[in-house]
């Protein structure tokens, strides 16, 4: 299985990055959004706006589907401070795990490291922080729309693009004792920014070979 770029000092996170990735880095995509899976395109439309953080609920895999794509294409892609992410869930969704900085334990410098991520970095799955202000989060996204990254927070954060929550999941392929799980069908709230309006509601099919 292919190696996981793996850091235990937040302090050795940029310096090791830039002089892998300086190597290997295509060049990235001039348009203004990272793309998407055809399944997310009824989540998200042409894809995941460069420069902002999007906020999701309730659903791990869900993160990994929204980065598969960019991935595949061969963006570099990191995740921050989850634990409960799997490998081999990730290698489900077809994310290049030669491309995938993983960093378990920023300890007490959680903002700095994630700052680092992003100068590097194309997409970014984080978990969100015990506490994050307004001030901090201001100067993050002013960091993300310079370096043109984008983060996926797990968890809630103060003014993101999107805010994804899953509302309800089912699965299918189970009968009374037998047979085995196909897939998870997840209904999804959508919320564009701090729009008053009311959120939009979105059905996605989750393929059992994709979860962990």
């Amino acid at each position: 299985m292919s190696s996981v770029a793996a850091f235990d000092s937040p302090a050795s996170v940029r310096q090791a990055l830039q002089a892998r990735i300086s190597s290997m880095q295509s060049t990235r995509l001039d348009e203004d959004a990272f793309p998407v899976l055809p399944m997310m395109r009824a989540v998200l439309g042409r894809g995941l706006r460069r420069g902002t953080v999007y906020s999701i609920s309730g659903s791990t895999s869900l993160a990994l589907a929204l980065v598969a794509a960019a991935s595949q294409s061969g963006e570099w892609c990191g995740v921050l401070d989850v634990p409960d992410l799997g490998l081999e869930a990730a290698a489900g969704w077809g994310i290049d795990l030669d491309r995938l900085v993983w960093v378990a334990d920023p300890g007490d410098r959680w903002m700095s490291t994630v700052g680092s991520m992003a100068d590097v970095l194309g997409l970014v799955i984080v978990r969100a922080p015990a506490r994050v202000t307004s001030a901090e989060a201001s100067r993050l996204v002013a960091r993300l729309r310079q370096t043109r990254s984008t983060m996926l927070v797990l968890g809630e954060w103060p003014q993101p693009e999107s805010q994804i929550r899953v509302v309800s999941s089912t699965w299918t392929g189970l009968g009374d004792g037998y047979g085995h799980l196909t897939d998870r069908h997840l209904e999804l709230e959508v919320r564009q920014g701090q729009s008053a309006g009311p959120p939009r509601r979105s059905r996605l099919r989750v393929p059992a070979a994709t979860l962990p």
